[in-house]
């Protein structure tokens, strides 16, 4: 069976009560499917009507429930009438073998009075009717597409839009504006994506006791250049930080191999020498494990293509965000991570250590300038698919 391209908007209402980690959950350990992109839209005036027209034109669904979710986008979608602001949809794209089923079943049906909580919309949404039948609220949680061609119709239109509509949404109206506001970046490392599981989601999840806005999201191919650039700080730190590394493993092995012990001269030249050789090498397998691809290795015209990593970016905004975002991440060495933090409860050692943090305001500004969150993603799956 030939792969499919399938789509969820998780909600305005389902991202402002930061559920969109539990639901990211199910869809990747319940469904199988590869989470192949993702992207933060706030959805103009024009888009949500053309979205929720698309439903009511949609022969997969049933006329009764087609009105009612478009009347739902309408409310829901639209910028804030007032002010003028707008609100968040998160998109997510799944890819694999009949994935536009796949995602269906484990979204469910909208169906009145939900009580169970085997579906998403079971656990996340509502349908509530009168006892005349008449419906008094309605939040459907996500909406998905139905079948093949409700979902190209669906995802035509929402790439059409990405380049005006998505990338990182900063003045949406539940993203709390201040002076103490703060940007910063959180990558959803490689070693979360090495086979469908909860643990992408449950890293959100995790993130969201900060009380912060996710505000941006991407799935990234990390490119070799890009990962050079991202971590060229460190490059220096590792040259310098692992001297004495080297210099400790050397005359450990003159000790016990050769009987030799090593003058200090001899041990300074030693670091001088070998301490940045190693470093580059432990620079190398940083930028390996993001991106697939060894600095040294890699032609200089193959640097700028994709990798063959995948990771999960994510812009979180709000008060002391840096500071939140680390606290909640632990220290670099899992080993040493308190408590309930991230890498505590999911890193194995230094550098496969579920997640990365920028460390300052500054750092934040210059590493999501290097993921480029305007750059259009969902554009370019869309069109493999539905060109």
């Amino acid at each position: 069976m030939a792969k499919e391209l399938a789509y969820v908007l998780i909600n305005p209402y389902s991202v402002a009560k930061s559920r969109t980690g539990g639901i990211m959950a199910r869809y990747l350990s319940r469904s199988g499917l590869e989470l192949v992109g993702a992207g933060m839209y706030g959805p103009s005036a024009e888009l949500a009507t053309a979205y929720a027209q698309s439903l009511r034109d949609d022969s997969g669904i049933e006329p009764e429930y087609a009105n009612t979710l478009a009347d739902y986008v309408l409310r829901s979608y639209m910028p804030e009438s007032a002010s003028g602001k707008r609100k968040r949809v998160m998109l997510l794209l799944f890819e694999g073998e009949d994935a536009i089923a796949k995602v269906l079943s484990v979204t469910g049906p909208l169906r009145k009075n939900m009580e169970a909580g085997e579906t998403i919309r079971d656990t996340f949404g509502d349908y509530i009717v009168d006892p005349d039948g008449k419906v008094i609220y309605v939040e459907p949680a996500v909406l998905c597409g139905q079948d093949q061609a409700g979902t190209a119709a669906a995802l035509k239109l929402w790439a059409s839009y990405e380049q005006a509509d998505s990338g990182v949404i900063l003045n949406a109206g539940d993203t709390h504006p201040g002076d103490d506001r703060q940007q910063t970046l959180v990558i959803i490392k490689p070693d979360n994506f090495r086979f469908p599981s909860v643990r992408p989601g449950n890293i959100i999840d995790m993130f969201s006791r900060s009380g912060l806005r996710i505000v941006g999201a991407k799935l990234h191919r990390m490119s070799c250049a890009e990962g050079e650039e991202f971590y060229g700080p460190v490059r220096a730190v590792l040259r310098e930080k692992l001297k004495d590394k080297v210099v400790n493993e050397i005359c450990a092995a003159a000790t016990e191999r050769l009987d030799l012990e090593l003058p200090a001269d001899v041990k300074q030249q030693v670091g001088d020498l070998l301490g940045p050789i190693f470093g580059d090498r432990q620079f190398g397998d940083i930028v390996q494990f993001m991106t697939g691809c060894r600095p040294e290795s890699t032609p200089a015209e193959k640097k700028g293509d994709p990798g063959s990593e995948r990771c999960l970016a994510l812009v979180y905004s709000g008060a002391q965000a840096v500071d939140t975002i680390r606290s909640i991440l632990g220290p670099t060495d899992p080993s040493k991570a308190g408590t309930g933090t991230v890498r505590r409860e999911l890193g194995q050692n230094i550098m496969v250590n579920a997640a990365h943090a920028s460390d300052s305001v500054e750092n934040a500004q210059r590493e999501m300038k290097i993921i480029d969150f305007s750059a259009p993603s969902v554009t370019r799956l869309v069109e493999q698919y539905y060109a």
